[in-house]
This record gives C-alpha cells, structure tokens and sequence, in this order.
C-alpha cells in the first residue's frame, strides 16, 4: 500500500511539473523578444516568429493579419526609422496555458520633431515549437 502511495504521489509531480517547464520556456522567449526589442535587434526578433505568422494589431488593419518574418523585420525597421529611441517597459507577464503568454508593456518612443508617445499595450503571444506563431496586441489607438 505505501508503495502505491508514493507512486502517486510521484506521478502527481511529473504531471504537475511538466507544464511549468513549458511555460517557463515560453516566458524565457518572451523576455528574449522584447530584450530584441529594446536593443532594436529586428532581425533576431522576427526570427522568433514561424515563417508566416498570425497578427492582431490595428496597425495592421481589422481582422487577423498573415505576416511573414520579412514583413515584421521591415515594420519595426520602419516604426524605429520614426522613433529612434523606441523602447517596451514590460508591467507582467502573465502565462495562460502551455501555449500563451499575456504581456503588459508601455511602449515609448521620441519622434525627431521632440514630440514623445506613451503607449499601454497588451499583447497575447501564442508559442509552438518554440517560436511565435500568433502575436494579438490591443491597445487604445484613439489615443
């Protein structure tokens, strides 16, 4: 009988542990991307996502948005080319699941002009196989 015990007992932690692994791996990738970010490291961030990847941004228009890791790489080029000090202060993150991390970030920046900007956003990153294959960000662009 005790035998039996313990044996549950271990499988209840191998089964317990498990998704913690995964979930730390993926918050790993995720401080990884916006360390990327914050040292405008565009092509290593883009080469984060799967080759043709799912966007929610309203940047991007309405709707979920195919981008391919080109098309990310020349977005932020593009977004830094405006904001040359552009920077992500990361709030929490907030894993769901095996396969999603929540990221609560402001996002700054200086255009040449002087004028700044100051930006809550918060982005749901879904990760398979180690790299980013949806990236669904909201923020208030009415600002």
């Amino acid at each position: 009988m005790k035998n039996i015990v313990v044996f549950i007992i271990a499988i209840f932690i191998v089964v317990a542990c498990k998704p913690k692994t995964e979930v730390n791996a993926n918050e790993a990738l995720v401080k990884q991307y916006f360390e990327h970010f914050n040292k405008h490291e565009w092509q290593k961030m883009a080469d984060m996502y799967t080759e043709t990847a799912d966007f929610k941004d309203p940047s991007l228009g309405q709707g979920i948005v195919k981008q391919t890791r080109a098309q990310t790489f020349k977005k932020y080029s593009e977004l830094n080319q405006l904001f040359p000090d552009l920077k992500d202060s990361v709030v929490n993150i907030y894993p769901s699941g095996d396969n999603h991390i929540v990221v609560e970030f402001i996002s700054t920046g200086t255009a040449p002009d002087k004028t700044t900007f100051k930006l809550p956003i918060c982005t749901i990153f879904t990760i398979e196989n180690g790299l980013i294959t949806k990236d669904f960000t909201y923020y208030d662009n009415f600002q």
